[in-house]
C-alpha cells in the first residue's frame, strides 16, 4: 500500500534531521507525482509546528530553466521555510551547513511582503504589496543520493530547502515600486568562491523575473486545496540566479550584483 502524506512527511523529517539519505519516494511509488506531494507540504508544516518552528515564508525552486536539465525537473516547486531556517546575516559572517545532507548554495533575491497576495493580481499589483527586497544565499540540500529524484520527492523533501541567509533588507518607496518587476529582472549577480567567480546570471532567470516568480506562486497555490495563500508577513525567496554549487566547510562564498541598488553578500561556511 502506498504511503500516506503524514508518513511521507515523517520520514522525510527523519532522514533530514539525521543527515540520513534515502531512496527517492517515486522509486517506491511511481504513483507518488507532483499532485499526490502537495498533502505532503501541508503535513511537514504541521510536523514542524508540532515541534515548535514557525512558518516564515516560502522558497521556490526551479524557477530557473537553465538547470531544468541538470536536475530532470522541469516546473518550479516550492516549500515553507521556518524560523528555525531563516537567518540575517551581515556580510563576512560565519555560517553552519555542514548539518545538511549535500548541502548546495544558490544566489535568490527575497521578497517580503506587506500585503496578501491575491489570485489573479497583475504584476504590478504584486509589485505594489512587496514591503522589502533583499540579496540573500538559499543553503539547499537532498535527502536523496546525489541529488537524484523526481519533482515530488523535491517537495516531499520541503523543496530542498535547508537554510536561506538574508542580506540586507532595502524597504521600498513608491516609486521603487512602480519600476519593481523591469529592475529585479535586469539585475545582475556574479558568484564567486575563494574569491574566483564561478558563474554569474540575472533576475531574468527566474521565470523573467522574481515578480514573475512570485506571480507563478500565487497562481499555484490558488488551485492548492491543502495550503495557505500567501499572506502579509511573509518573505519569499524567488530561486537560484545561477546554477547550484556543492558547499564545503571552510569555503566562503560570495556575490557581486550590478543594476540594482543591493549589496552583495559573503558568508564562510563551516
Amino acid at each position: 500500500m502506498p504511503a500516506s502524506p503524514s508518513e511521507i512527511a515523517a520520514e522525510s523529517l527523519v532522514a533530514l534531521d539525521t543527515r540520513r539519505q534515502i531512496a527517492p519516494f517515486v522509486a517506491c511509488d511511481a504513483g507518488f507525482d507532483v499532485e499526490a506531494a502537495r498533502p505532503v507540504i501541508a503535513a511537514l508544516r504541521a510536523l514542524r509546528a508540532a515541534r515548535g518552528e514557525t512558518p516564515v515564508g516560502r522558497k521556490i525552486g526551479f524557477t530557473n530553466r537553465g538547470i531544468w536539465d541538470e536536475y530532470g525537473v522541469y516546473a518550479p516547486i516550492w516549500g515553507h521555510m521556518y524560523d528555525t531556517t531563516v537567518h540575517d546575516v551581515s556580510p563576512g559572517e560565519t555560517v553552519t551547513v555542514s548539518h545538511l545532507p549535500e548541502p548546495r548554495i544558490e544566489p535568490e533575491i527575497v521578497l517580503g511582503l506587506g500585503g496578501d497576495l491575491r489570485p489573479g493580481m497583475d504584476l504590478a499589483a504584486i509589485a505594489g504589496a512587496i514591503d522589502w527586497v533583499a540579496h540573500g544565499f538559499e543553503i539547499v540540500q537532498s535527502i536523496y543520493p546525489g541529488w537524484a529524484f523526481a519533482a515530488a520527492d523535491c517537495i516531499a523533501d520541503g523543496g530542498l530547502h535547508g537554510a536561506l541567509l538574508v542580506g540586507p533588507r532595502r524597504c521600498l518607496s513608491d516609486a521603487e515600486r512602480a519600476t519593481l518587476v523591469k529592475d529585479l529582472s535586469a539585475l545582475r549577480v556574479t558568484l564567486l568562491r575563494d574569491g574566483a567567480a564561478v558563474d554569474s546570471g540575472s533576475g531574468a532567470n527566474v521565470l523573467d523575473g522574481p515578480l514573475q516568480a512570485l506571480s507563478h506562486l500565487v497562481a499555484v497555490l490558488a488551485d492548492d486545496p491543502f495550503n495557505p495563500p500567501l499572506a502579509a508577513g511573509e518573505m519569499v525567496t524567488t530561486g537560484t540566479m545561477t546554477r547550484a554549487f556543492p558547499v564545503r566547510p571552510g569555503e566562503t562564498w560570495a556575490t557581486a550584483i550590478e543594476g540594482y541598488p543591493l549589496p552583495g553578500l559573503s558568508v564562510t561556511l563551516r
